[in-house]
């Protein structure tokens, strides 16, 4: 089987089977055409090598690729031939023995809380766009979401009642989350504001032709009010995220609670947050320290 068709099976395989995500879908789908054009179009998929894996690498590292980008790549590589193993296309994968370059752990950065208060204060709430952009941002800091299940969010997954929403994260997996009531109050002035167009009537947050929002709008309209606001420029919709899981673990919730309230799939992932704060490291010291006191 030609690699490229290989690519193509394997990519509506995520799609109608693992109901991977449209970016999850794209990332891949450039990884895996980027090396198809590298190595040649008309390239078997068995007939891929360990010394042409090893020379992709060497071209990724040539262009001064991130030590992110290259594992993505291998990443991606490698999901491809588990899948292509399954399907019997080939007998080993060229991949096994292939180690990708050791990724630097970097911990999750987050500000603080007049800071979310700062940033948030920068939309024009006297606008259905600005309003709309400010419910979000209390959204992303209400409950921790990824602009996906942001951008995801139908009006029929709000309970005003309960105050909770129902998220679908990664992979298409649903949990239900609690939402602040100023939250809630921000989403419900959006939608009921008397200049929303609604040409999708299914979707919470529209774009000014009332279709859904994609999640880099959201991203790109964000990094607008970031500039406004004079906060420092590498803080993103994710450091939000972040923000809200420091500020949760601060104020004294469990681990297996905040990993729940995120949808982390592992523990792992979550337990990162106790080394960030250092109002927590000062608090546990004090606690655990002898001579503390």
């Amino acid at each position: 089987m030609q690699f490229k068709d290989a690519v193509s099976h394997f990519l509506e395989y995520l799609k109608l089977v693992k109901r991977a995500s449209k970016h999850t879908l794209r990332s891949y789908s450039t990884d895996l055409q980027n090396f198809s054009i590298f190595t040649g179009a008309t390239l078997a998929i068995d007939t891929v090598t360990k010394k042409s894996i090893r020379q992709y690498l060497a071209y990724l590292y040539d262009k001064k690729s991130s030590i992110q980008t290259v594992l993505r790549h291998l990443s991606s590589l490698r999901s491809l031939y588990r899948f292509a193993l399954k399907e019997k296309w080939v007998i080993e994968s060229p991949l096994e023995e292939i180690k990708g370059p050791k990724k630097d752990k970097k911990l999750p950065i987050f500000i603080s809380y007049p800071e979310v208060e700062h940033l948030f204060n920068q939309p024009d709430c006297q606008t259905v766009l600005g309003l709309r952009d400010r419910a979000i941002m209390e959204l992303l800091y209400s409950s921790g979401l990824r602009l996906s299940e942001i951008a995801g969010l139908n009006i029929g997954d709000l309970n005003k009642a309960e105050l909770c929403i129902t998220v679908f994260g990664k992979g298409k997996k649903q949990r239900i989350t609690p939402i602040t009531t100023t939250a809630m109050n921000w989403i419900t002035r959006y939608l009921e504001h008397p200049a929303r167009i609604a040409n999708n009537y299914e979707a919470v947050f529209l774009n000014r032709l009332g279709m859904r929002l994609t999640d880099r709008s959201i991203d790109r309209n964000f990094a607008v009010y970031l500039k406004k606001s004079g906060l420092s420029e590498h803080i993103t919709p994710h450091i939000i995220r972040h923000t809200i899981a420091t500020h949760w673990l601060e104020n004294g919730m469990n681990l297996k609670m905040i990993q729940l309230l995120l949808g982390h799939t592992s523990l792992a992932t979550t337990t990162i947050y106790t080394h960030v704060s250092p109002k927590l490291k000062r608090a546990v010291y004090d606690k655990t320290h002898p001579r503390a006191n």
